[in-house]
């Protein structure tokens, strides 16, 4: 008598407690890594007791809040991305490509140039605006709501968009030093630097808009059946778009305004969800959050071990990992017939 197969879902939540093991050991070496490298022992150590050794210090006031922004940045961006993906029905869509990355950034940096701002709390509120605005214009001008649009179309007003933010913003940083000595350390994307107060700021946000989303999954897999089957099957298409389209702007904007526009996970951590998950959304947001989570603080432990005792920053080594990655989906996935 044969033993029954495990159903799809069971093979599902093992994957994600499988994910969720990923993420665990990826944060272990992301407290136990760094110019002095930390044993097993010390770094339970510092964690059982927090005392005033070296390690319990380097432990508690860098590599936590380090690697917890790395972890919450990481997920908001995977998640962003895949949000990103499904209310355009474009597999090459990020939030970097449809502007809300650089509208985030193009906030921040006018909040400072004009107005001094330079607390992370207000600047989540810009970034968010920012990106807002402008990833509502990429998606406007590149045809969305207008039964489609093109990934062409999008990728090309998507470019050109960020192509001009990068010039308004290269304009504003020379005009002030100020500004142009903090935009110079955060434009690169990192996570080093980020104190405690900045996982309290931000972890609210990002965890809020991580629940948010998960009640735009029913709606982004019926919006890829398209909008007249959705509406059969009763869904509201500008409701699901809204919910969808801020859970990506609060998720990115909030990243953005913490660590910097770090480039290529939120086109990347998608497509690797989606081949573990199926289209489903409802798997692929969560299966999203911890491959994100766990790529982004592996990458800032592969940055602080290639060029000991300096560091390459993460978003650094997220661009050099995640170009050759790109060109690959290009060119061997479904993506590259969309593109053609």
């Amino acid at each position: 008598m044969s033993m029954p197969r495990k159903s799809p879902q069971i093979w599902l939540a093992i994957g994600a407690f499988a994910l969720l093991a990923v993420v665990a050991i990826t944060v272990g070496f992301g407290l136990a890594v760094g110019s002095r490298p930390l044993s097993l022992s010390e770094v339970l150590g510092a964690l059982e007791v927090r005392g005033e050794t070296d390690a319990s210090i380097i432990v508690w006031e860098q590599r936590i809040p380090r690697t917890l922004l790395g972890v919450l940045v990481g997920a908001a961006l995977g998640v962003g991305g895949a949000l990103a993906q499904g209310i355009t029905r474009n597999p090459l869509a990020d939030p970097a490509l449809i502007g809300v990355s650089s509208g985030a950034a193009l906030a921040i940096v006018l909040g400072s140039f004009a107005f001094g701002v330079s607390a992370l709390a207000p600047q989540i509120l810009i970034a968010t605006a920012g990106a807002a605005v402008v990833g509502g214009a990429v998606l406007s001008l590149a045809g969305y709501g207008r039964g489609g649009m093109a990934p062409t179309s999008l990728a090309l007003v998507g470019l050109s968009m960020s192509a001009l933010i990068v010039a308004v913003i290269s304009v504003l940083v020379l005009l002030d030093a100020k500004t142009l000595d903090e935009y110079r350390y955060w434009l690169v994307g990192a996570l080093a630097g980020k104190g405690t107060a900045t996982v309290t700021v931000v972890a609210p946000v990002i965890l809020a808009g991580l629940a948010l989303t998960l009640l735009a999954a029913r709606g982004l897999d019926a919006l890829a059946l398209g909008e007249d089957v959705a509406r059969g099957l009763g869904v509201s298409v500008n409701r699901a778009r809204l919910l969808a389209g801020f859970g990506v702007v609060l998720l990115t904007s909030t990243a953005v305004a913490a660590a910097g526009p770090i480039s290529f996970v939120g086109l990347v951590v998608p497509h690797a969800a989606r081949a573990l998950t199926g289209p489903r959304h409802g798997w692929l947001l969560p299966y999203a959050a911890l491959i994100g989570a766990s790529l982004l603080v592996a990458a800032d432990v592969v940055g602080r071990l290639v060029v000991r005792p300096a560091e390459l920053q993460v978003g650094v080594v997220t661009a050099l990992v995640g170009a050759p990655l790109v060109l690959l989906l290009l060119r061997t996935s479904k993506v590259a017939g969309v593109a053609q």
